[in-house]
């Protein structure tokens, strides 16, 4: 019918629109399953929270010449009651498409922190925390004083905080996200930038962002055993 038809074109323009101009793209069945499976998943997200299913794993970050662990990145994950557990790639982008990422987003910054705080209090030895921040985190006019309110909540040192981004937004960066980041690194914690080396960076972004960490992309690492391209392109990033 001509409703079923139209909601057939908006599905493909819609794709169409997303790989760049001057495409055209046939609404196929794999396509409708998509938007379906996203609005069920957007649907089931602004409940996610307060039903308890984001959670966090800790990724431990050991220093190879004395093997000791010296810091830890916070992994977030969705543990849907009928799909079971849900990567960010698959959630995150419909969390900033819906406006729902900076609530999320200081769950895992609170969660982390606290987490770390009872590590501490527990004795055992201080950690680095890395916590992962969004393009729509780093332009909301909130977020200093919320990093800054949850490290006091928290009673957490700001030098055990990590606040990490990716290359790409780094990229595109602006006079704001850049005043951003200095008015983070004012708190006295570090800044990141992760996946380093998948985008075209220029050395000059790095002078001008309050950087303390690049982590080099994990495909990159994962070949240096049997890639002399990764070898080399992995120690001209450790020099740098």
């Amino acid at each position: 019918n001509t409703d079923a038809l139209i909601k057939n074109a908006d599905i493909a323009m819609y794709k169409a629109k997303s790989l760049g101009k001057n495409q055209y793209v046939f609404c196929t069945t794999e396509m409708k399953y998509e938007v379906q499976k996203n609005m069920m998943l957007t649907h089931s997200l602004y409940r996610a929270q307060e039903r308890n299913e984001l959670l966090l794993f800790y990724q431990p970050q050991v220093d190879l010449k004395t093997k000791q662990i010296i810091g830890a990145e916070a992994l977030l994950r969705w543990r849907h009651p009928k799909l079971g557990m849900i990567l960010p790639d698959s959630f995150i982008p419909l969390a900033e498409k819906n406006g729902l990422i900076n609530c999320i987003g200081d769950w895992v910054l609170k969660t982390a922190c606290s987490q770390n705080k009872k590590w501490q209090d527990m004795g055992l030895q201080r950690l680095r925390m890395a916590v992962n921040l969004s393009v729509d985190q780093l332009k909301c006019p909130g977020l200093v004083d919320n990093v800054e309110r949850t490290l006091r909540e928290t009673g957490l040192d700001p030098e055990c905080l990590e606040l990490e981004i990716t290359e790409s937004v780094a990229i595109k960066e602006s006079e704001e996200i850049i005043n951003t980041l200095n008015n983070l690194k004012k708190l006295g914690l570090s800044i990141s930038i992760d996946d380093f080396g998948t985008k075209y960076s220029s050395l000059s972004r790095l002078t001008s962002m309050p950087i303390d960490r690049i982590k080099i992309d994990m495909r990159f690492v994962q070949g240096i055993e049997s890639s002399e391209k990764d070898r080399a392109i992995t120690k001209i990033i450790i020099n740098l």
